[in-house]
């Protein structure tokens, strides 16, 4: 009889490395990243900067560092992010995003699958009103641990592992998504 493997998907974060990885991390290069000198970092945003055809990348710690980098980097004090009312910057990354960068985070309804209504999202958008607080982004996340794991688009910050079965089912070409795209976040165990 034959013992059941289960294969934890959930999160990235419940994935552990393989005897092969931990070989290629313990054999790595490694240097000082503060100061640009380690060519595994460098190599390695370098692979990502051009699997995503974009200019450059920057490697951080974790998938809520990526979305707190990337929301910085389009909000500032003040402004507001449209995110889904399931998103995991919402609810798992502990206000990270308001409480370091005064981004009010706005929610729109997500459906079952963690999409967004298109006409909710377009209401959604503040005016230009002194006093409203500025639509900076729009953050919709893929793979929805609250809604069962459906795929979305993204739009100003790109978020999600599940872009590109988000393009293929919609019948959209990668490049042509991730062009319009003003940051794309990967986690490094995704696969190309």
């Amino acid at each position: 009889m034959s013992e059941t493997r289960v294969i934890d998907l959930r999160s990235d974060t419940v994935t552990l490395p393989t005897p092969a990885m931990r070989e290629a991390m313990g054999n790595a290069d490694v240097g000082d990243d503060v100061h640009g000198e380690d060519p595994t970092v460098k190599r390695l945003e370098r692979m990502a900067a051009d699997l995503m055809g974009k200019e450059a990348a920057v490697f951080v710690a974790s998938g809520t560092m990526g979305n707190l980098v990337s929301l910085l980097s389009h909000c500032g004090r003040g402004d507001e992010a449209i995110v889904g009312g399931e998103a995991h910057v919402l609810h798992y990354e502990a206000g990270g995003v308001p409480a370091l960068g005064s981004v009010e985070l706005r929610t729109v309804p997500n459906d079952d699958h963690g999409m967004l209504d298109l006409a909710a999202l377009e209401e959604a958008i503040r005016p230009d009103n002194e006093h409203f607080p500025r639509t900076a982004a729009i953050c919709l996340e893929n793979t929805h641990n609250r809604c069962g794991g459906g795929e979305a688009g993204v739009l100003a910050s790109g978020f999600g592992r599940q872009r590109m079965r988000f393009v293929t089912h919609y019948g959209i070409s990668r490049a042509d998504i991730e062009e319009a795209l003003n940051r794309i976040k990967r986690a490094v165990d995704e696969a190309a």
